[in-house]
């Protein structure tokens, strides 16, 4: 009886090695914590040179980084350990580029609608939004790498936000890019609400507070200001004189 058991177990336990074995690169990173905000890109896109076009000059150890994402052996040109660190983060660098073109493709878009309708990029910190639970998109304010964050998009009141989840902000706005968001919601315009929310009404005292109101202040902000500097342009004159 020991050694059937002992046998299962075996059984077992070779089968969760070969599971372990069958993941690929890109199913391990995007199963990383704080990378459940990308999705899969097929390896068929990958090996089209074609949408790998300019990556090459923008990311260091490209073909090892390459071969890292497809599961491909640097048999031509082992790496050092010492280089192992940096063709890992050259990799994720790369796959982040290609995760951006990848997105928008009808595939790729069509996976982001997946997490979209989830709510896995968080819901619009806007009063209004929130009350209607609004979806927003992560958005790049700059194509190029270590320009900026990822932030997130709202359909709804247009503006972009920092995100609530500070695992995506940590993302580099250039694993989105600039054109996604508004090239998903002209796919798929359904997605789109109707109606622009209501800004938020400043008020004292139950009424709303007058345009002029604010014309005002602005305008004395503006004379007292230039008063202080006639103040100091008369006192440096002064000093001149002396």
């Amino acid at each position: 009886m020991s050694t059937d058991t002992e046998d299962a177990d075996a059984e077992d336990y070779t089968t969760g090695s070969d599971v372990d074995e069958e993941i690929t690169w890109i199913e391990w990173f995007c199963h990383l914590k704080g990378n459940e905000y990308f999705v899969e890109v097929d390896e068929d896109y990958i090996q089209d040179d074609f949408n790998l076009t300019g990556l090459s000059a923008q990311v260091p150890y490209y073909e090892h980084a390459l071969n890292m994402i497809l599961d491909f052996e640097d048999q031509d040109d082992p790496l050092d350990e010492e280089q192992q660190p940096l063709v890992e983060t050259a990799a994720q660098m790369l796959y982040g580029l290609i995760h951006a073109r990848f997105i928008l493709t009808s595939r790729g878009m069509a996976a982001m609608l997946d997490k979209y309708n989830s709510y896995i990029y968080g819901m619009c910190p806007m009063r209004a939004c929130e009350r209607e639970s609004q979806a927003v998109l992560p958005i790049g304010l700059n194509d190029g790498l270590r320009q900026s964050a990822t932030k997130v998009f709202c359909p709804a009141c247009g503006e972009v936000y920092i995100p609530k989840s500070s695992k995506l902000e940590c993302q580099d706005g250039a694993y989105f890019g600039t054109s996604f968001a508004h090239l998903f919601f002209l796919t798929y315009p359904h997605l789109r609400p109707a109606t622009t929310p209501e800004p938020f009404v400043p008020r004292l005292y139950g009424f709303k507070i007058h345009r002029s109101v604010k014309e005002n202040l602005r305008k004395q902000k503006e004379a007292a200001s230039r008063k202080k500097n006639n103040r100091d342009s008369q006192g440096h004159e002064m000093l001149k004189d002396l």
